[in-house]
């Protein structure tokens, strides 16, 4: 690509209103770089962004923006600073994290965006009018802030596998490191999405004695992959009670459970009925905005829960996630449905969200 050309892009401008767009190729100085995309994974995240259904908070925009947190690519220019520091070069292939360092504290002084405790921003939620304007990962390039975190990976594997790796740090860090799930927990996780499917795996890699899931009656697929990778149970919600057929199924209710399911408050309740007395209940599924009804506020109480609430991942999750990828111990390319092009970034929105009739894709990416 010369460095003249400009570069193609997807811009959220308001809710539900994706236009394609041409922005400048960055200037890259000795402290950046430019990433070309290969994939950019799409999540229940992606959908809400584009439903405007998210809350309000101070690491991210709202719009304009171009989409895109989940970026792996090519290292096409880098300066000599980043090279150095980031101990990649010109050609490799990276992970990059979504969150990027403010630039300003302690750790992002000493060159450790990782240790950062206030995120400078995330790609895919940065102003596009913010210079160089290449924020997100719906884009054929993505400019890398110098306060960036990145782990190369192996060109050998498929983009729309190697891009997974989102996903599974975050199942790694819901499902065992947050809760300290270990051999003597049950582990219920409700919703099975690439996130719940992705929990399964860390929980079974945890220890856990047994792992249970549940999903839709359209989700027959992806329960029989959650047994493949290491369910115990998984329950067809639709044809049965979530509560009485989780706790037949645990003996009682779990020590863990992991709420994934997008738009489905009432997920929370049934997560309050299922824990045992001291459980941990992580909740990760944005609901839309949408509140908890009739929330069983003294079961919290007497049954003395631990309720977390998580919206992202430590960077240790994703590069350990990285090298289980790498390893081929499980069968992600069963997990990736589709890659689609840049084009049809909002078809793929769709998709993802069960909008495109006899499509329920568990993993899409966006392949400019």
């Amino acid at each position: 690509m010369a460095r003249s050309e400009m570069v193609r892009a997807v811009v959220l401008t308001k809710p539900r209103t994706l236009e394609a767009r041409e922005f400048p190729r960055p200037v890259i100085g000795a402290d950046d770089a430019l990433l070309r995309i290969e994939a950019c994974g799409i999540c229940g995240s992606d959908y809400e962004q584009y439903e405007g259904a998210q809350p309000q908070h101070e690491d991210y925009t709202p719009y304009p923006v171009i989409p895109g947190h989940e970026p792996l690519g090519i290292i096409e220019e880098i300066g000599r600073n980043a090279a150095a520091r980031w101990g990649v070069r010109e050609g490799d292939r990276v992970a990059v994290r979504s969150g990027y360092g403010c630039g300003q504290c302690e750790a992002c002084r000493r060159w450790e965006p990782r240790a950062c405790p206030k995120r400078g921003g995330t790609y895919g939620y940065t102003d596009v009018g913010k210079p160089p304007h290449l924020w997100g990962g719906y884009a054929e390039r993505m400019y890398l802030s110098p306060y960036s975190v990145m782990k190369k990976m192996s060109p050998s594997l498929p983009a729309g596998v190697a891009v997974m790796f989102n996903p599974l740090a975050a199942g790694l860090s819901w499902a065992a490191s947050i809760p300290g799930t270990g051999p003597r927990d049950r582990v219920v996780i409700l919703g099975a999405g690439q996130r719940g499917l992705c929990c399964v795996i860390a929980a079974r890699a945890a220890g856990a004695r047994q792992v249970v899931i549940t999903g839709l009656g359209r989700d027959a697929d992806k329960l029989a992959l959650a047994r493949e990778l290491g369910a115990d149970a998984a329950i067809d919600v639709e044809k049965n009670d979530v509560v009485t057929s989780v706790r037949d199924a645990t003996g009682g209710g779990a020590e863990v459970v992991v709420d994934t399911t997008p738009y489905a408050p009432q997920s929370f309740n049934h997560a309050v009925a299922i824990a045992v007395r001291r459980g941990r209940i992580i909740v990760a599924g944005l609901k839309g905005l949408r509140p908890a009804q009739d929330v069983a506020v003294d079961d919290v109480i007497y049954k003395e829960l631990t309720i977390r609430g998580v919206l992202s991942m430590p960077v240790d999750e994703t590069f350990r996630a990285i090298d289980i990828i790498e390893s081929g111990r499980y069968p992600f390319e069963k997990m990736h449905t589709r890659s689609l092009p840049l084009e049809q970034a909002e078809h793929a929105i769709h998709m993802l969200a069960g909008h495109v009739p006899g499509v329920n894709p568990i993993h899409l990416a966006i392949c400019p």
